[in-house]
This record gives structure tokens, sequence and C-alpha cells, in this order.
């Protein structure tokens, strides 16, 4: 099943590294977090990857294409150009890299890709959000129900952190899911091909009139997941996923 990742966008709330390179390359450890995403889909054997590329394009391409040569030590033969990699990763992923426009929205950008996602159902999520959703578990909700869209309904962390005091002493300090309610689109959609019809051009944003009709229609249901969810809007987003990788044991690797 085909994976499409929405990756153009300016990422204008991080410009602490977008200045430089596209968002889905900002880096948690030594790696893009749009590698992350990735891994987290490999993981449960989707590994048919497709990128809306805007914003950038050239940064996330030149990655994938030296992607043996970034990721392993190699020997080069300067007089012939005969490249020799050694212990190269193991990654037998398939990405198609599609320039879907610099001002292309996100509904726009996935209706681009439509002669690339062909018919029957696919995969779809931004390249700034990461989850412990079992994507297994997730196809098979939606092929259940078998309405044209599924999203993944998250709780957000709350923004700020939760404090038991005592007498003036803090006895612990931690982040806490929202209560009662507040769901909102975690990004990890399994839709069906005949949704794109929903969306009519490149100005045309996916969270707006598409889902909008898709759920006037009957035809939108959510996969309510509980678990860990964190997107990356601003640099203390990205430092809290940094943290969590460094722990040895970040929730959305398996």
């Amino acid at each position: 099943m085909k994976v499409v990742i929405l990756a153009g966008g300016y990422g204008t709330r991080l410009s602490e590294y977008t200045d430089t390179i596209p968002k889905p390359m900002v880096p948690i450890g030594e790696r893009p977090i749009l590698w992350h995403i990735m891994q987290s889909y490999a993981a449960y054997g989707y590994s048919d990857f497709f990128l809306a590329l805007g914003y950038k394009s050239e940064v996330i391409k030149d990655y994938f294409l030296n992607y043996r040569a970034l990721n392993s030590n190699f020997t080069v033969a300067l007089d012939s150009g005969a490249f020799f990699a050694h212990e190269a990763p193991k990654t037998n992923w398939r990405v198609t890299l599609i320039n879907t426009g610099l001002e292309t929205m996100t509904g726009g950008r996935l209706r681009r890709m439509k002669s690339f996602i062909g018919e029957g159902t696919f995969l779809v999520t931004y390249g700034d959000g990461l989850a412990d959703i079992n994507i297994k578990d997730l196809v098979r909700y939606h092929r259940n129900h078998g309405k044209m869209v599924t999203v993944s309904a998250v709780r957000p962390s709350a923004r700020f952190g939760e404090l038991e005091i005592s007498d003036g002493k803090i006895l612990s300090f931690k982040e806490k899911p929202q209560v009662g309610g507040g769901w909102i689109n975690g990004g990890f959609f399994v839709m069906e091909s005949k949704f794109l019809d929903l969306i009519t051009h490149d100005s045309t944003i996916l969270e707006r009139e598409p889902l909008e009709r898709a759920a006037a229609m009957g035809e939108l249901m959510a996969y309510e997941h509980e678990g860990f969810w964190q997107c990356m809007d601003t640099k203390r987003d990205r430092d809290y996923l940094e943290t969590l990788w460094r722990s040895g044991g970040p929730p959305w690797i398996k």
C-alpha cells in the first residue's frame, strides 16, 4: 500500500531550522524527522513512499539520492567513479519524490499526486508528526467500516507541565495529556482514491473543504488513538522529541 507524505510546506514557526532546510529535514538525533516518520510505517510493512515536495525540495531529493553514501562508510575510485559501500544500510524502502509546487496547499499537493496514487486504498500523513499508532490496526479499522476516509484522532499533550506542589516544594513535574474531550486530527490517514475527486484545485486546504465534505457525506471516520503523538511545530517540540530520542526508547520506534 502506498504511503503519501505531505512534505512541502514552509514551516515558518520553526524558522530556526527552516530558513536553510525544509521542515521534514529538521533532525531528531542524527536523522531527519522525515526518516523517523517513514521508519514508523516501514515497521509495519508499509515502505512504498511518495513524497509531495515543495519548499526546498532539492534538499530532500539530495538526501534520498545520496542515502547510501550518507548512511554508510564507502570507497570511491576517483579514476572510474566506481562506488563501494561498506556495511550499507539494509533499507528496502522505495521512495518517489514529486515536486507539487511551492505555494500549493495540503489538499492541492494530494491532488497533484493522483496519477502516482492510482486506484484503491492509500495512506497519508504530514512530514512533521510522530506517533506510536499501530498502522496495521489503523488500516484494519478502515477496511472494516468501509467508508472513504479514516483520520487518526489524538489527544495532544498539554502545552505546560503539571506541577505537584507541597509547601512550595515541587514534588513532581510532568507533561500530561488533555483530559475530557480534546480530540484533534493526528494526521495519520487512510483514504480511498475516490476521495481525491473532492479536491478541486491547488489552493484547496485538505483539512477544510474536502474533509468537511467527506464528513457531511458520512464518509469520514475517526480512529481514536490514546497513545503517544507529538507534532513538531516549534523548537520546543523539536527539543522534546530530541530528548525522547536520546532516552534510548523513543515511543515511535518499534
